[in-house]
Protein backbone atom coordinates (compact mmCIF):
# COMPACT_ATOMS: atom_id res chain seq x y z
CA UNK A 1 0.00 0.00 0.00
CA UNK A 2 1.46 3.19 -0.82
CA UNK A 3 2.57 5.80 1.54
CA UNK A 4 -0.27 8.63 2.14
CA UNK A 5 0.58 12.32 1.51
CA UNK A 6 2.99 13.16 4.21
CA UNK A 7 2.02 17.25 4.23
CA UNK A 8 -1.82 15.76 4.93
CA UNK A 9 -0.80 13.24 7.39
CA UNK A 10 0.98 16.04 9.23
CA UNK A 11 -1.99 18.29 9.21
CA UNK A 12 -3.90 15.33 11.08
CA UNK A 13 -1.52 14.06 13.42
CA UNK A 14 -1.03 18.04 14.28
CA UNK A 15 -4.98 18.06 14.55
CA UNK A 16 -4.53 15.31 17.25
CA UNK A 17 -5.44 12.26 14.80
CA UNK A 18 -4.63 9.31 16.55
CA UNK A 19 -4.29 7.15 13.19
CA UNK A 20 -3.34 10.46 11.01
CA UNK A 21 -1.80 8.04 8.21
CA UNK A 22 -5.09 5.64 8.10
CA UNK A 23 -7.16 8.79 7.81
CA UNK A 24 -4.90 10.27 5.19
CA UNK A 25 -5.11 7.23 3.15
CA UNK A 26 -8.77 6.75 3.78
CA UNK A 27 -9.85 10.40 2.76
CA UNK A 28 -7.18 10.79 -0.25
CA UNK A 29 -9.38 8.07 -2.13
CA UNK A 30 -12.35 9.40 -0.86
CA UNK A 31 -11.73 12.88 -2.47
CA UNK A 32 -12.64 13.48 -6.17
CA UNK A 33 -10.30 16.31 -6.34
CA UNK A 34 -7.05 17.99 -4.96
CA UNK A 35 -9.94 20.93 -4.32
CA UNK A 36 -12.50 18.12 -2.39
CA UNK A 37 -9.58 16.47 -0.56
CA UNK A 38 -8.64 19.92 1.04
CA UNK A 39 -13.04 20.79 2.16
CA UNK A 40 -12.63 16.88 3.69
CA UNK A 41 -9.27 17.88 5.66
CA UNK A 42 -10.48 20.98 6.47
CA UNK A 43 -14.08 19.57 8.37
CA UNK A 44 -12.05 16.57 9.67
CA UNK A 45 -9.18 18.83 11.39
CA UNK A 46 -12.21 21.06 12.78
CA UNK A 47 -13.82 18.00 14.61
CA UNK A 48 -16.09 16.22 11.96
CA UNK A 49 -16.15 12.52 12.25
CA UNK A 50 -14.57 10.69 9.51
CA UNK A 51 -17.20 8.14 8.56
CA UNK A 52 -19.59 10.84 7.25
CA UNK A 53 -16.72 12.27 5.67
CA UNK A 54 -15.95 9.06 4.16
CA UNK A 55 -19.77 8.35 3.68
CA UNK A 56 -19.24 4.88 4.62
CA UNK A 57 -18.53 3.06 8.00
CA UNK A 58 -17.20 -0.94 8.11
CA UNK A 59 -19.45 -2.53 10.79
CA UNK A 60 -19.41 -6.05 10.87
CA UNK A 61 -17.22 -6.30 8.18
CA UNK A 62 -19.77 -4.47 6.21
CA UNK A 63 -19.80 -1.32 4.26
CA UNK A 64 -22.57 0.78 5.52
CA UNK A 65 -23.62 4.14 4.03
CA UNK A 66 -23.51 7.16 6.34
CA UNK A 67 -23.92 11.22 6.02
CA UNK A 68 -23.04 14.03 8.40
CA UNK A 69 -25.55 14.35 11.14
CA UNK A 70 -26.15 10.58 11.52
CA UNK A 71 -25.59 8.35 14.52
CA UNK A 72 -22.06 6.67 13.31
CA UNK A 73 -22.30 2.55 14.29
CA UNK A 74 -19.80 2.09 17.23
CA UNK A 75 -18.03 -1.51 16.75
CA UNK A 76 -19.58 -1.97 20.30
CA UNK A 77 -22.72 -3.03 19.01
CA UNK A 78 -21.60 -5.27 16.37
CA UNK A 79 -21.87 -7.91 19.44
CA UNK A 80 -25.84 -7.14 18.98
CA UNK A 81 -26.04 -7.20 15.88
CA UNK A 82 -24.33 -10.55 15.60
CA UNK A 83 -26.97 -12.20 18.16
CA UNK A 84 -29.63 -11.05 16.17
CA UNK A 85 -28.55 -12.68 13.15
CA UNK A 86 -27.90 -15.68 15.44
CA UNK A 87 -31.49 -15.78 16.45
CA UNK A 88 -32.64 -14.58 13.02
CA UNK A 89 -31.11 -17.97 11.87
CA UNK A 90 -32.92 -20.09 14.42
CA UNK A 91 -36.05 -18.48 14.04
CA UNK A 92 -36.01 -18.88 10.55
CA UNK A 93 -34.76 -22.37 10.36
CA UNK A 94 -37.43 -23.53 12.74
CA UNK A 95 -40.27 -21.78 11.33
CA UNK A 96 -39.33 -21.05 8.09
CA UNK A 97 -38.99 -17.46 8.34
CA UNK A 98 -38.25 -14.84 10.67
CA UNK A 99 -39.78 -11.60 11.56
CA UNK A 100 -36.82 -8.93 12.95
CA UNK A 101 -37.55 -5.31 13.33
CA UNK A 102 -34.12 -3.16 14.02
CA UNK A 103 -35.50 -0.22 15.70
CA UNK A 104 -34.24 2.88 16.50
CA UNK A 105 -32.24 2.00 13.73
CA UNK A 106 -30.04 5.05 12.79
CA UNK A 107 -28.57 4.21 9.39
CA UNK A 108 -29.43 0.67 9.78
CA UNK A 109 -26.20 -1.21 10.14
CA UNK A 110 -27.89 -4.00 12.84
CA UNK A 111 -30.55 -4.76 10.13
CA UNK A 112 -27.81 -4.93 7.58
CA UNK A 113 -26.03 -7.67 9.49
CA UNK A 114 -28.88 -9.57 9.72
CA UNK A 115 -30.02 -9.52 6.26
CA UNK A 116 -26.37 -10.25 4.89
CA UNK A 117 -26.50 -13.54 7.21
CA UNK A 118 -30.15 -14.48 7.40
CA UNK A 119 -31.20 -13.32 3.06
CA UNK A 120 -35.07 -14.93 3.56
CA UNK A 121 -35.57 -12.61 7.13
CA UNK A 122 -38.47 -10.24 7.17
CA UNK A 123 -36.98 -7.41 7.81
CA UNK A 124 -38.38 -3.90 9.21
CA UNK A 125 -36.70 -0.87 10.44
CA UNK A 126 -37.68 2.82 12.22
CA UNK A 127 -36.27 5.55 13.26
CA UNK A 128 -37.59 9.23 14.72
CA UNK A 129 -34.93 11.23 12.54
CA UNK A 130 -35.52 11.57 9.51
CA UNK A 131 -31.71 12.07 8.60
CA UNK A 132 -31.33 8.38 9.80
CA UNK A 133 -34.14 7.15 8.02
CA UNK A 134 -32.62 8.54 4.64
CA UNK A 135 -29.62 7.35 5.22
CA UNK A 136 -31.49 3.53 6.58
CA UNK A 137 -33.21 3.35 3.25
CA UNK A 138 -29.91 3.35 1.20
CA UNK A 139 -28.78 0.30 3.43
CA UNK A 140 -32.23 -1.47 3.52
CA UNK A 141 -34.93 -1.93 1.41
CA UNK A 142 -36.67 1.66 1.39
CA UNK A 143 -39.94 0.51 1.55
CA UNK A 144 -39.26 -1.14 5.01
CA UNK A 145 -37.89 1.46 6.73
CA UNK A 146 -39.94 3.70 8.48
CA UNK A 147 -39.89 7.14 9.89
CA UNK A 148 -41.77 7.64 13.67
CA UNK A 149 -41.92 7.44 17.03
CA UNK A 150 -40.51 3.98 18.38
CA UNK A 151 -43.44 1.43 18.07
CA UNK A 152 -45.69 3.74 16.53
CA UNK A 153 -43.89 4.07 12.97
CA UNK A 154 -44.36 0.15 12.47
CA UNK A 155 -46.99 -1.55 10.18
CA UNK A 156 -49.56 -2.60 12.97
CA UNK A 157 -49.54 -6.06 11.50
CA UNK A 158 -46.17 -7.03 13.01
CA UNK A 159 -47.97 -6.97 16.40
CA UNK A 160 -47.36 -9.84 18.28
CA UNK A 161 -45.23 -11.37 15.19
CA UNK A 162 -41.83 -9.89 15.81
CA UNK A 163 -39.22 -13.25 16.15
CA UNK A 164 -36.08 -10.64 16.67
CA UNK A 165 -36.32 -6.99 17.89
CA UNK A 166 -33.24 -5.64 18.41
CA UNK A 167 -32.43 -2.09 19.50
CA UNK A 168 -29.65 0.40 19.73
CA UNK A 169 -31.86 3.13 21.92
CA UNK A 170 -30.15 6.10 23.24
CA UNK A 171 -28.99 5.18 26.66
CA UNK A 172 -26.15 8.02 27.93
CA UNK A 173 -27.66 9.95 31.10
CA UNK A 174 -28.45 13.78 30.01
CA UNK A 175 -25.28 15.14 32.21
CA UNK A 176 -22.55 12.69 30.40
CA UNK A 177 -23.48 14.08 27.14
CA UNK A 178 -20.96 17.05 27.84
CA UNK A 179 -18.26 13.89 28.77
CA UNK A 180 -18.43 12.77 24.90
CA UNK A 181 -15.83 13.15 22.74
CA UNK A 182 -16.51 16.62 20.26
CA UNK A 183 -16.86 14.10 17.11
CA UNK A 184 -20.42 12.38 18.82
CA UNK A 185 -21.66 15.77 20.68
CA UNK A 186 -21.15 18.34 18.67
CA UNK A 187 -21.90 15.92 15.31
CA UNK A 188 -24.62 13.44 16.46
CA UNK A 189 -28.40 14.12 17.05
CA UNK A 190 -29.32 14.20 20.41
CA UNK A 191 -32.43 12.15 19.81
CA UNK A 192 -29.89 9.16 19.13
CA UNK A 193 -27.49 9.75 22.36
CA UNK A 194 -29.76 11.26 24.93
CA UNK A 195 -31.26 8.82 27.45
CA UNK A 196 -32.07 10.87 29.91
CA UNK A 197 -31.59 11.45 33.84
CA UNK A 198 -30.24 7.74 34.43
CA UNK A 199 -29.96 6.76 30.41
CA UNK A 200 -32.64 4.41 30.59
CA UNK A 201 -35.88 6.60 29.42
CA UNK A 202 -36.06 5.09 26.01
CA UNK A 203 -35.30 1.36 27.58
CA UNK A 204 -38.97 1.93 29.49
CA UNK A 205 -40.55 2.93 27.06
CA UNK A 206 -39.89 0.21 24.84
CA UNK A 207 -40.41 -2.48 28.49
CA UNK A 208 -43.86 -0.95 28.32
CA UNK A 209 -44.61 -1.84 24.76
CA UNK A 210 -42.34 -4.64 24.14
CA UNK A 211 -44.28 -7.69 24.44
CA UNK A 212 -46.96 -6.37 22.69
CA UNK A 213 -45.01 -7.01 19.36
CA UNK A 214 -42.83 -9.96 20.14
CA UNK A 215 -44.02 -13.16 18.98
CA UNK A 216 -44.41 -16.66 21.37
CA UNK A 217 -40.12 -17.03 22.03
CA UNK A 218 -39.41 -13.88 20.21
CA UNK A 219 -36.37 -11.86 21.44
CA UNK A 220 -35.61 -8.37 22.58
CA UNK A 221 -31.90 -7.53 22.20
CA UNK A 222 -31.14 -3.58 23.50
CA UNK A 223 -27.50 -2.64 24.34
CA UNK A 224 -26.70 -0.98 27.45
CA UNK A 225 -23.94 0.53 29.78
CA UNK A 226 -22.48 -2.44 32.08
CA UNK A 227 -23.57 -0.48 35.17
CA UNK A 228 -26.88 0.30 33.57
CA UNK A 229 -27.44 -3.45 32.42
CA UNK A 230 -29.22 -4.70 35.66
CA UNK A 231 -31.64 -2.20 36.01
CA UNK A 232 -32.48 -2.25 31.84
CA UNK A 233 -32.73 -6.13 32.45
CA UNK A 234 -35.39 -5.41 36.07
CA UNK A 235 -37.43 -3.43 33.51
CA UNK A 236 -38.23 -5.84 31.05
CA UNK A 237 -38.82 -8.49 33.27
CA UNK A 238 -41.04 -6.52 35.09
CA UNK A 239 -42.63 -6.44 31.57
CA UNK A 240 -43.02 -9.73 31.49
CA UNK A 241 -40.08 -10.83 29.40
CA UNK A 242 -37.03 -13.30 30.27
CA UNK A 243 -34.27 -11.24 30.74
CA UNK A 244 -30.56 -11.67 30.88
CA UNK A 245 -27.59 -10.03 30.00
CA UNK A 246 -24.53 -10.93 28.01
CA UNK A 247 -21.35 -8.91 27.52
CA UNK A 248 -18.35 -8.87 25.61
CA UNK A 249 -15.31 -7.43 27.53
CA UNK A 250 -13.00 -6.86 24.58
CA UNK A 251 -15.60 -5.08 22.68
CA UNK A 252 -16.80 -3.25 25.94
CA UNK A 253 -20.44 -4.16 24.89
CA UNK A 254 -23.21 -5.02 26.92
CA UNK A 255 -26.78 -6.15 26.01
CA UNK A 256 -29.91 -7.30 27.83
CA UNK A 257 -32.30 -10.07 25.74
CA UNK A 258 -35.88 -10.15 26.83
CA UNK A 259 -37.78 -13.22 25.66
CA UNK A 260 -41.34 -13.55 25.59
CA UNK A 261 -43.09 -16.61 27.00
CA UNK A 262 -44.43 -19.34 24.30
Amino acid sequence: MPEPDAAVVARLRAAGCVFAEDEARLLIDAAGSPAELEELLARRIAGEPLEPLLGWVEFCGLRIAIEPGVFVPRRRTEMLARRAAELAGSAASAGGSAVVVDLCCGAGAIGAVVQDAVPSADLYASDVDPAAVRCARRNLPPERVFEGDLFSALPVGLRGRVDVLAVNAPYVPTDAIALMPPEARDHEPGTALDGGSDGLDVHRRIAAEAAEWLAPGGTLLIEAGEEQAEVSAGLFAAAGLVASIEADEDQGATVVLATASR
